[in-house]
């Protein structure tokens, strides 16, 4: 580990840079130390399989948020530690750094501007994948301080707008939406309609041209770039590259019609163009970024999703691009 800059006289006229980090709570923080929930402790008390590595993945990141706090503190940084990774995202910030895995990065995520650039840290490596996490356990000064000194490149990644009748219901979605029936186990319904961009015999982009098609599936997973090693590539999309300004829908398990298959189940929308779904069912969900943000659409509510306006900086992104990144909480 690299040693900690000195402090001279040059630089104590310097202000400290203003770092905030948000911190996971994790299973065993939450059922354990919190809920004291019999059934888990029951389990753990038994060894079994089911809690094994709880334990293990608590002390993991409890020692990663200790070496995040003493390597800001040797950097002379002006830290605010917050728990829970939805917290509100208040002032200015050099950096903010979060400690967890990538459902905590992309908790974040919503609460940082595009002004902001965001650092992930794997707090539990051994069962994490962090994919959005340039630093983990063991090596956060290195990271930290390259962060703060501009030495560590950031990617600018496009995130997706979504408006349901012509109002905003989420500006900053990094990974996906998933559309469908309130009910699992139901059919989705809806109008898809997009304007496409072909390709001419050359390779290159041909005029666009406006697609629609009424299906019936278990509905479509939607996200701009950073969400297409996750579930759009689970169902069948492709892996876009981290830069792509395009946002891509997979139709997940599509109802055939007698005519045939369906001729839209997944498309590339450019940067300027939309998606948009009508809505057919009385009772549908829109869930964003995973489970904990929530909306409804009911029958005929018109559904749009296009490119951000606002991105989003990842430090240190580009290690292990061919991931699963929904499984890192």
């Amino acid at each position: 580990m690299s040693s900690a800059p000195s402090n001279s006289s040059g630089s104590s006229n310097r202000r400290a840079p203003r770092v905030l980090v948000l911190l996971k709570r994790t299973s065993y923080g939450k059922l354990v130390e919190d809920e004291r929930d019999a059934r888990v402790v029951e389990l753990l008390a038994k060894k079994d399989p089911t809690v094994r590595s709880m334990v293990r993945t608590h002390s993991d990141h409890q020692e990663t948020v200790d070496e995040v706090r003493r390597a800001l503190a040797d950097l002379g940084a002006e830290a605010e530690v917050v728990h829970g990774a939805r917290a509100r995202v208040l002032g200015k910030f050099a950096l903010v750094v979060t400690v967890g895995g990538d459902g905590t990065l992309l908790a974040a995520s919503h609460s940082v501007g595009a002004e902001t650039p965001i650092l992930g840290v794997n707090s539990a490596p051994n069962s994490s994948i962090g994919f959005f996490c340039a630093a983990k356990k063991g090596s956060v000064y290195e990271s930290v301080a390259a962060a703060l000194s501009g030495e560590l490149p950031g990617t600018v990644l496009s995130r997706m707008r979504v408006d349901r009748n012509g109002v905003v219901l989420h500006n900053r979605v990094l990974n996906e939406v998933l559309y469908c029936h309130a009910s699992p186990a139901a059919t989705s319904k809806y109008i898809l309609r997009f304007r496409s961009a072909g390709s001419s015999s050359t390779g290159a982009r041909a005029e666009r041209t406006e697609r629609e098609e009424e299906q019936r599936s278990s509905g479509m997973w939607i996200g701009p770039a950073a969400g297409s090693t996750a579930a759009q590539r689970s169902a069948g999309g492709q892996v876009l590259p981290l830069t792509s300004t395009d946002i891509q829908f997979v139709v997940r398990e599509a109802y055939v019609p007698r005519k045939g298959p369906l001729s839209i189940a997944q498309g590339l929308v450019p940067a300027g163009e939309e998606l948009l779904v009508r809505n057919k069912m009385k009772e549908a969900k829109l869930y964003i970024d995973g489970h904990h943000i929530v909306y409804d659409a009911t029958i005929g509510d018109v559904l749009t999703f296009r490119r951000s306006e606002e991105s989003l900086t990842v430090l240190g992104l580009g290690v292990g691009l061919g991931q699963d990144s929904r499984d890192g909480k």
